[in-house]
């Protein structure tokens, strides 16, 4: 054997034991380690807790505060606004000055008015006084009947001219008054449509005035539910400053016709006077409902689960779900109302039903547990 077989002999050897050392090392350390701990499955899931009411209709909608009487103030005369007291907000009382118009031309027709009924009281007095020097003719027989009776019809034509020139200088005493928009109850301005310095025709509204007292909330409802709440007498209101503290309000009227813009019925529903901390503006909220004759338990449609033509719940008990096999009673709105197989009080998975099996052990989200409809 030459020195070249030695030496690849040698090397298949030293090999061989390092591969056996290898193998063994790693059969200790397989040997050693501990087996791989099996992690349980828990699947998060969204659940509810299970009311029973007997409220049948639950509708509810945002409107606005807004006071039942608002009058839409504006000058009675044309002119120019020269002086506006008032801002958004500010508390008026009745007979307050909210803006003035430029009073020059209606003082000069007042004083244009003023010398007309001088000269017809002047000419009034000259017609009497000639009156009386022909009666006395008359008495004398200095002059005829027809010349007397002449001289008493041209008195009262005078006569006339000054009730009729009285007439217009107090109607032009009234319009130089008209000059200065007084407010005609106590209340807020809620609105300034007109500045200093712009040119108005009578009647144009130029203020908004909110009047003190009862108020009310205006809402919209869609044309598909306006006949239904129609005859719903229960309504709750709600500001959504305090959502806490619900009083019961009463539907004082509803629009004949559908906003062009909006398509749908203007509500008006007055508040009690007990909810003073309701300002004008403020958001609120009005709830319709009407009680059924018993309780009803309600569920979102997501919360069901069908399998061969039967129709469960999943309710969760100690961390674990179980399949609950119900009856269904109706639907009400958005939700199923259930008829039997659960009970108030009991958690039922509302999403996530379909990766559910019997005994999964599961985590509801949320911190809170919400609760069903009622």
């Amino acid at each position: 054997m030459n020195n070249l077989s030695v030496i690849k002999k040698e090397v298949l050897v030293s090999t061989f034991k390092n591969t056996l050392v290898a193998a063994s090392a790693l059969a200790l350390l397989g040997a050693c380690s501990k087996p791989a701990e099996k992690t349980e499955d828990i699947r998060p899931v969204r659940a509810i807790s299970l009311v029973s009411s007997d409220i049948d209709v639950n509708a509810e909608f945002s409107g606005e505060v807004r006071a039942r009487v608002e009058s839409r103030l504006g000058f009675r005369v044309g002119g120019k606004i020269v002086s506006r007291k008032v801002d958004v907000g500010t508390l008026v009382k009745k007979g307050q000055v909210l803006m003035q118009l430029d009073p020059q031309d209606l003082q000069l027709s007042q004083a244009q008015a003023l010398a007309n009924l001088r000269a017809a009281e002047t000419n009034r007095d000259l017609a009497k006084a000639e009156l009386q020097r022909y009666q006395e003719l008359r008495s004398k027989s200095f002059v005829s009947q027809a010349v007397l009776d002449a001289k008493d019809s041209t008195y009262k034509s005078a006569q006339a001219n000054v009730d009729a020139a009285q007439a217009g200088y107090r109607g032009q005493s009234n319009q130089a008054g008209y000059a200065s928009l007084l407010a005609d109850v106590d209340g807020v301005v809620t609105a300034v449509d007109a500045e200093v310095g712009q040119v108005v025709s009578p009647g144009t509204p130029v203020v908004r005035v909110a009047k003190s007292g009862e108020k009310e909330i205006v809402i919209g409802i869609p044309e598909d539910k306006v006949d239904n709440l129609r005859r719903i007498p229960d309504v709750h209101v709600r500001l959504w400053a305090d959502p806490k503290n619900a009083v019961v309000g009463k539907i004082r009227e509803i629009s004949p016709v559908a906003d062009p813009s909006t398509r749908t019925y203007t509500v008006k529903v007055s508040i009690p006077d007990s909810l003073a901390e309701a300002k004008l503006g403020m958001t609120a909220v009005v709830q319709f409902a009407s009680k059924t004759p018993a309780p009803q338990i309600k569920v979102p449609l997501t919360a069901l689960f069908y399998e061969k033509s039967a129709t469960s719940v999943w309710v969760v008990e100690s961390g674990a779900v179980k399949l609950v096999p119900v009856t269904i009673g109706g639907v009400a709105g958005n939700d199923i109302v259930i008829a039997t197989g659960v009970k108030p009080g009991q958690t039922v998975v509302t999403a996530g039903v379909n990766l559910l099996k019997p005994g999964q052990k599961v985590k509801i989200l949320g911190n809170d547990l919400p609760k069903a409809a009622k």
